[in-house]
């Protein structure tokens, strides 16, 4: 792993269009690689692959379990960020993503176990300008990560 990474967290996707499509924002941008909290779905998932466009064969992919994942996040010093819709969450535009950091993401049905939203650093939302309260999980994946590509330019 680099230095000063960039990754994402997926946990529990369960919808193989929406990995493929998380995987595209993660080679787009170039990110250090793509990890799966207790997936509902197999990463190989031929849709998984189509929607990905063979993403999953150019971004580094894991499946893990969000213990494993969250101690060695925070052994290796980098900062979890929650993308979630709860009164504390702060948007986004408020934080520095120049350091070793991690969008933590959760199902569109569902959204983070507390568990996982509590034990991340920060809580962070894409606010919402119109009538619906939330994006897409690719979507909001790509929002908060070129909004990270675009700070450490």
């Amino acid at each position: 792993m680099p230095p000063n990474p960039l990754l994402l967290i997926l946990e529990a996707v369960e919808k193989p269009g929406n990995l493929g499509a998380v995987l595209r924002t993660a080679d787009a941008a170039h990110v250090d690689a793509v990890i799966v909290c207790d997936p509902r779905t197999d990463l190989y998932n031929p849709n998984a692959i189509r929607s990905s466009i063979g993403c999953i064969f150019t971004v580094p992919t894991v499946a893990s379990t969000r213990q494993e994942v969250l101690a060695w996040c925070q052994e290796n010093g980098i900062q979890t960020y929650a993308a979630a819709l709860t009164p504390t969450a702060r948007p986004y535009t408020e934080y520095d993503f120049r350091g070793p950091t991690a969008f933590v993401m959760g199902t569109e049905a569902d959204g983070l176990t507390p568990e996982l939203r509590e034990a991340c650093t920060e809580t962070i939302i894409i606010p919402m300008r119109g009538y619906i309260d939330s994006l897409n999980v690719s979507i909001a994946t790509a929002v908060l990560t070129f909004e990270a590509v675009r700070q450490r330019q």
